[in-house]
């Protein structure tokens, strides 16, 4: 997408609040009992003062997590919701894929709505007619095609509107959160689509939350969190940072386990994870260093005891382990007595989910445990580079190809 295209799209301090109600006054008794009862509201800004341009061409991708904005953000550019303040201009015709059923009527058969939602989007009735074969074939409901809305099933819905939207062939598509409905073929089947209009030239504006499709269609991104505009540029960026909001929460106010966790010999009193800054967190960047911290205390005195600790990915599997002694190897832990265990472990852990797991040997040469197998803590790696087991690894790969074969 060149950077001279013409804007298509020009946000400029667009605002939106809404009332929500403290108290819904829900059955009959209510009402009667308490006609003239004031209600209190409170005001929720789903947006605030966000301003942005989209060209010609570009497949803008708006991310963030739930109740952030984007919904609402997309509702506003599709004239389905009116800004508090601020504007919005649009250059071309408009197709959006926002809720599902909005712009449908139950009480009439596929066969109609799609004729009636190809007019509302600027086609002419010949043309939305001349369409409709193409539009039930997308969707896979032509046996369907007389059949009323309000006997489909949500996800026979979201084709049907998918496909009216993708046949009207409009300059400008709106999309929320297509790929988290209808099964994996449609998913698919969308893909090819985005695939399809970005070849075209078509400018789309994505909301979804799957950071693989950001990443791998988006040219910009946009990232929304608490209805503020938090970043706009490279999808890479606006993906890893949307994890860091899911994934990297301050972990700061976990304190020490209330009472510890007793076993035999042992008692856990606490087990946390710290950034490269040391700081708790409850997550893990990719790449970034992982900080493990362990504190224990004795209730009998252990000889020469031997730390280990497992990193375990989700199945339960090890990817891998370290151990670690007390600072002369022959000294003991009294009963009563803390052990602090800080670990910086160089992380070659891939996204996903983990859990370590303790084990404390009583005395190294009968091997006896004094703390059984334990998990100590659960967390996710994020991250934008994701790849085939557990971990990455360095490596120097060399291919050689032999000269072309006669034939």
């Amino acid at each position: 997408m060149p950077s001279d295209a013409p804007v298509v799209i020009e946000a400029r301090g667009v605002d939106k609040t809404f009332s929500i109600p403290t108290h819904r006054v829900d059955s009959l008794k209510e009402r009667v009992t308490r006609p003239l009862a004031r209600r209190e509201y409170r005001e929720l800004r789903a947006l605030r003062s966000i301003s942005f341009d989209v060209h010609d061409g570009e497949f803008f991708g708006i991310v963030g997590r739930n109740g952030s904005g984007k919904s609402t953000l997309l509702k506003i550019l599709a004239s389905i919701y009116r800004a508090d303040a601020g504007r919005v201009r649009m250059a071309g015709r408009l197709a959006p894929f926002i809720e599902l059923g909005v712009g449908f009527n139950p009480e009439l058969s596929s066969r109609e709505n799609v004729v009636l939602n190809g007019v509302l989007m600027g086609l002419s009735r010949q043309d939305a007619r001349r369409r409709l074969d193409a539009v039930l074939e997308f969707a896979g409901l032509t046996e369907f095609a007389d059949l009323k809305l309000k006997n489909y099933s949500s996800g026979m819905m979201v084709r049907l509107a998918f496909a009216v939207m993708v046949e009207a062939d409009a300059d400008i598509m709106l999309i929320d959160e297509v790929l988290a409905v209808g099964d994996a073929a449609f998913a698919q089947k969308c893909l090819d689509v985005f695939r399809e209009k970005r070849r075209a030239g078509k400018t789309v504006v994505l909301v979804t939350h799957d950071m693989a499709t950001v990443q791998s269609f988006c040219d910009r991104a946009m990232l929304l969190h608490d209805g503020e505009l938090r970043y706009i540029g490279d999808p890479e960026e606006a993906a890893l940072r949307y994890y860091r909001l899911n994934f990297g929460g301050d972990g700061a106010d976990r304190g020490p386990r209330p009472g510890g966790v007793p076993d035999v010999n042992v008692k856990l009193l606490d087990a946390w994870l710290t950034d490269d800054a040391g700081e708790r967190v409850e997550n893990v960047e990719q790449d970034l260093p992982i900080g493990l911290n362990v504190e224990v205390e004795a209730r009998h005195d252990l000889e020469s005891p031997v730390f280990g600790f497992h990193f375990l990915n989700a199945d339960g599997v090890q990817v891998f382990g370290l151990n670690c002694t007390l600072p002369d190897e022959r000294a003991r832990l009294a009963a009563g007595q803390r052990a602090r265990i800080a670990a910086r472990i160089e992380n070659p852990l891939l996204p996903g989910r983990y859990y370590v797991t303790c084990w404390i040997s009583r005395n190294r040469s009968q091997g006896d445990l004094a703390l059984h197998v334990l998990r100590l803590l659960e967390f996710v790696v994020y991250g934008t580079r994701p790849g085939p087991g557990s971990v990455s690894v360095d490596a120097d790969v060399e291919v050689v190809v032999d000269a072309e074969v006669e034939r």
